[in-house]
């Protein structure tokens, strides 16, 4: 059957409304039948389009000249929908549908939390209750004491507690990376002639948790300015709710926090971005869906359904297009608690600087969800640069056992995402290329390091 098929109602017309004409086309007529919503509709036609016509210039092509109600009907003919739902599901039973997930209020949580008010996990057959927590190290202790099931961490977190730093070694796994780039230096307005970090010694600044990028690029970042992080300046360690209020307090000079905080300061004129992280490492990691290790061997038919509808909430929250309905859906008190424009001006790269600018940055925040093992690596050699693990460390061999490289790409596959052979963008930091293969000369290449300390 040729997927150029018409209406089968009305043959010879471009597929418009449906037998019952209570739809825009008989797909839709069809996924109403079977109990699926538009959103989730919407995805699984996607993922047919992408197997039929795997190049994207044709599969434009094709829909601009037969139109897009066409387009749908011509998928409907060759998949109902109703069997593509059955298909994309796991059939084996779901160990457990009733689930805690911990996070942070922050838009870098964005597909582990929209994935609630959309639907996603509910159309995974799971029942999960989002947990907003305090603060990161509350969510390593409720994770490790296996109150939630899984949750938003920071990309270094599940490295750092399956070494044993700072917790009690306990092998732990990423299933995605939740979101790239999505950070920002934030500065008091009293900095405002202080652009130059050469001009910053003896200041303080705040990072949401030692394990995090936001520690490890604000110590790249202060460094390659010829200050030493531990010398120079104050890092404290604050969460991210407390950021703005320690800032216009006067009790931190600055933080390199996630937003929306950076664009709250702004918002609440106490404070102006700096710069955006994207311009220290572009595409860089920042949180990351993790679970225990011992919670995947023991339920992975959940954690495959669980998996499953993170990977569809990134996919949908990959398209700049749906930034605005997203910010919507989670500015609400259960969930980041902001005003919707100040989520929008973070999702859409469309934002007011502080210093009366404004920018048009559509990368300053992204969800790519694969976690690329060269990403582990480079946090390990910061993680080494500072002391933070010492001695031997067997770099490839610690991130392909927590970051689950070959199960993101089999599941983003069975939902018809575009499933990348390798990294799209080679890792530089502020100008130095990062070969993975050389992890320990990476290390030590570095003018200020504890390595010898």
């Amino acid at each position: 059957m040729s997927i150029f098929n018409t209406d089968p109602f009305d043959a010879g017309r471009s597929v418009k409304g449906c037998a019952c004409g209570r739809h825009a086309s008989p797909s839709e007529h069809d996924a109403a039948a079977a109990g699926i919503d538009l959103l989730h509709q919407r995805t699984l036609q996607a993922a047919v389009l992408n197997a039929l016509i795997p190049r994207e210039a044709e599969r434009r092509h094709f829909i601009r000249a037969v139109g897009a109600n066409t387009a749908l009907g011509a998928i409907a003919s060759v998949m109902p929908l109703g069997a593509l739902t059955a298909m994309a599901q796991d059939k084996a039973p779901l160990e457990k549908k009733e689930l805690k997930i911990g996070f942070i209020p922050i838009t870098c949580a964005t597909p582990l939390i929209m994935a609630h008010p959309l639907g996603f996990y509910e159309k995974q057959g799971l029942n999960v209750s989002v947990v907003k927590t305090a603060g990161w190290a509350l969510i390593r202790d409720k994770v490790l004491n296996k109150e939630y099931d899984a949750s938003h961490m920071l990309a270094p977190m599940p490295l750092a507690i399956s070494l044993g730093a700072g917790a009690a070694a306990t092998p732990m796994n990423v299933a995605t990376i939740q979101n790239i780039n999505g950070q920002a230096i934030t500065l008091a307005m009293k900095h405002k002639d202080k652009r130059d970090p050469k001009l910053w010694k003896g200041m303080v600044f705040a990072v949401p948790f030692e394990y995090s990028m936001h520690n490890f690029l604000l110590r790249y970042y202060v460094a390659e300015h010829g200050l030493d992080p531990d010398k120079d300046i104050q890092i404290r360690v604050t969460p991210p709710p407390e950021m703005v209020a320690n800032l216009r307090a006067g009790n931190i000079d600055g933080f390199l926090g996630p937003d929306p905080f950076n664009q709250r300061a702004v918002y609440d004129q106490v404070g102006f971005i700096h710069l955006l992280t994207r311009e220290i490492w572009d595409g860089h990691p920042c949180c990351s869906f993790g679970v225990r290790s011992e919670w995947v061997k023991e339920n992975p038919n959940t954690f495959a359904a669980l998996y499953r509808a993170v990977l569809n909430s990134a996919q949908m929250a990959m398209n700049p297009a749906n930034r605005t309905t997203i910010a919507n859906a989670i500015a609400p008190a259960a969930y980041l608690n902001q005003p919707v424009t100040v989520i929008e001006q973070v999702l859409t790269g469309k934002f007011a600087d502080g210093l009366g600018n404004v920018k048009d940055v559509p990368g300053r925040i992204d969800f790519d969800p694969v976690p690329w093992s060269a990403m582990g690596v480079w946090i390990l050699t910061q993680m080494k640069r500072w002391g933070y693990v010492k001695g031997e460390v067997k770099y490839k061999e610690i991130v392909d056992k927590v970051y689950l490289l070959t199960d993101a790409k089999k599941r983003m596959a069975e939902i018809g995402m575009p499933v990348p052979e390798k990294q799209a963008k080679k890792i530089i930091v502020m100008g130095k290329a990062f070969d993975d293969s050389k992890p320990e000369a990476y290390a030590a290449s570095f003018k200020i390091n504890k390595i010898s300390a």
